[in-house]
């Protein structure tokens, strides 16, 4: 293969001083006498006591050993039994060191490693491995760099380590030089090195070459099928994740435990429950549901779906429930603006001694968040930190901005940001600016602006915002200025996406796909469907759009073709009556829409379940689950 990339050499990747003088007391160590070795260990004694089975052979020993401390008083052992440069000692030494790696463990295996006179490439993999699960998974390649020196070459372990190091520290540019190198040595379609490659591109965010390997299998099994149907729903591409699902059951592959998390990863992603429910029925049949990893995923399938009910009754009949159960049960709940719920599942938690995570504490101040509840959502925060010392994330420092912008604190969360003990994100200012939009103000929603745009101009939404506004409190002049800075930086906004499952197909509908002349059946019946609303008393919130050169009723156009209108009004003509109508935005749902799905439940009699971006609405009789708060 021509042209492949840079070569992989050593240049560069010197040794710090530090590091040199570590190296050069190991050896010292090394070359101390026996005696004086073994004198210099502490607890001495203790290994004696428990290291009696076979004094004589301290490879026995190893697989006794419980720490590093214990590990460095085997090997001074060995060193006066003449062990000390026995290959397959040294080996079993650097495998421990590996097996779990700390900071600590990987330096002494490095020395190890160093200290070898012909280090074979079986050894070089052990430490491969461990740097790829460690806090420094780059070594690794950088090590990889200075042995390709030598005559050592790789072979079909060493990717795979290698390229998890990548993937773990998305260097993708480093991803690409292995998978060249692997190509030289025909290595790149061995069965433990593909999944790896696959995984390696899907985690540094590159798809589609992750795709190109997949294709390029000529009988990929369910590893591989693993690898790129998770990479499809990690990167929020479930349509593609399916389809390879659906192509793996007519190899007939049997999927395992792993495929069906990321299949309700994806299930979950796009409201599909029918399929989710197909699922489950798969999964029990096939006894999948005695690992609670997987149960766990059919409840946040089933509450990201809309069906809490099936959640919930799932949960409880579960015999083991761990930390990551539960927390799926009060975020489900929270979603769906079940705040009581969600609080009574946290004390049911803690009275049952099971310790919650950060993932818990995020559901529960999501849930004070989505029904306004203030005093708790900062007493649920000041607990996470102080009585169960997790450290907040920006996910938590969100939903505290979330809690109290949408309350109306909105100095508060300004400050909260302010003073945090990490630099702001733009999401933490995005956050803000739409409270500040929700509450109409504007002098606020102008500072935030500016912190935003210092960290990040390239977010069209952020001025759609500001440009609304504007409009909203007449700055015209604004508006127009606003809109030719966002065209200079070329910043775009996101279309608004709503999607609706019917017969087991997922179908998609953008906003704006019925402003044109509306000649099919779907648009039609949303023209009459709109009719029958105003005879209840529905008025096209028209304030909602803030063209000034527009007229009432092309306004008035632009808020009916509204993409979660539109899937509601397909739900309608294709489902029969009396079932829910189950629709997903990728948006928040505008204050039109919602009012207008409110008398859709009363006029037609139907449920209908909406989750947006944030979280859920069910409307039910002419009423949201929200109370109008979101």
């Amino acid at each position: 293969m021509e042209n492949e990339g840079p070569p992989l050499t050593s240049a560069g990747l010197s040794l710090s001083s530090s590091f040199v003088s570590e190296k050069l007391n190991f050896r010292a160590l090394m070359a101390l006498s026996s005696a004086s070795l073994i004198s210099s260990f502490s607890h001495t004694e203790t290994f004696t006591k428990h290291y009696t089975v076979n004094p004589l052979n301290p490879i026995l020993q190893i697989s006794r050993c419980k720490s590093l401390r214990e590990l460095m008083q085997i090997q001074g052992y060995a060193i006066k039994s003449h062990l000390h440069e026995d290959v397959s000692f040294i080996t079993k030494l650097i495998n421990f060191c590996t097996e779990s790696p700390t900071e600590s463990s990987m330096s002494y295996a490095r020395h190890l490693f160093d200290a070898m006179s012909e280090p074979d490439i079986v050894i070089f993999n052990s430490m491969a491995r461990g740097y790829s699960r460690s806090t420094t998974p780059l070594d690794a390649f950088s090590l990889f760099a200075e042995i390709l020196g030598g005559d050592l070459l790789p072979d079909n372990y060493t990717f795979p380590s290698l390229l998890k190091a990548c993937a773990v520290a998305k260097a993708l540019e480093e991803g690409r030089q292995l998978h060249c190198l692997s190509m030289k040595l025909g290595l790149d379609d061995n069965v433990y090195v593909c999944p790896t490659l696959i995984n390696m591109y899907t985690e540094c965010e590159d798809v589609d070459s992750a795709r190109c390997v997949f294709d390029r299998i000529v009988e990929p099994c369910v590893v591989c099928y693993n690898a790129m149907i998770t990479g499809y729903a990690k990167r929020n591409r479930p349509n593609e994740a399916l389809s390879l699902f659906r192509e793996m059951q007519g190899k007939s592959l049997k999927p395992n435990e792993i495929t069906l998390l990321s299949v309700l990863s994806s299930c979950a992603l796009l409201g599909s429950l029918d399929l989710g429910k197909w699922i489950h029925e798969y999964a029990k049949k096939h006894e999948f549901c005695k690992y609670v990893k997987v149960n766990t995923a059919l409840i946040d399938m089933f509450a990201k779906c809309g069906s809490l009910d099936d959640a919930v009754s799932l949960f409880e009949k579960m015999r083991y429930k761990d930390t990551q159960a539960w927390s799926a049960m009060i975020v489900a709940y929270a979603n769906h603006g079940k705040a009581e719920q969600s609080m009574l599942m946290f004390d049911r938690m803690r009275s049952e001694n099971v310790q919650p995570d950060e993932i818990t504490f995020l559901g529960l101040l999501n849930a004070c968040s989505h029904t306004g509840l203030v005093e708790e959502g900062r007493e649920y925060f000041s607990q996470m930190v102080h009585e169960f010392r997790i450290v907040p994330s920006i996910k938590h420092y969100g939903s505290m901005v979330d809690l109290l912008g949408r309350a109306g604190h909105l100095d508060d969360a300004y400050r909260f940001i302010d003073r945090l003990p990490i630099s702001p994100t733009p999401m933490l200012w995005r956050i803000l600016l739409s409270a500040c939009s929700s509450h109409n103000n504007l002098e606020l929603a102008e500072k935030v602006s500016e912190r935003i745009f210092e960290l990040d101009d390239s977010h069209g939404g952020d001025y759609v915002i500001l440009s609304n506004l504007y409009a909203r409190n007449k700055k015209w002049e604004y508006v127009d200025s606003l809109r030719k800075v966002m065209k200079d930086r070329r910043a775009v906004k996101v279309p608004g996406v709503s999607s609706i499952e019917v017969n087991n197909v997922v179908h998609e509908f953008f906003s704006g796909d019925g402003v044109k002349p509306a000649t099919t059946t779907l648009y039609r019946a949303l023209d009459e469907m709109v009719k029958e609303l105003k005879l209840a008393g529905y008025v096209p919130d028209t304030s909602m759009v803030v063209h000034a050169d527009m007229s009432d009723k092309e306004k008035e156009i632009t808020l009916r073709y509204h993409s979660e209108k539109l899937a509601i009004t397909f739900g309608l003509l294709n489902t029969p009556a009396g079932t829910t109508i189950r629709v997903v935005k990728n948006l928040r749902v505008c204050r039109d829409c919602h009012n207008a799905a409110k008398l859709i439940s009363l006029i037609f009699g139907r449920k209908v379940v909406l989750r947006d971006v944030q979280r859920f609405h069910h409307f039910e009789d002419g009423k949201c689950s929200c109370g109008d708060f979101w």
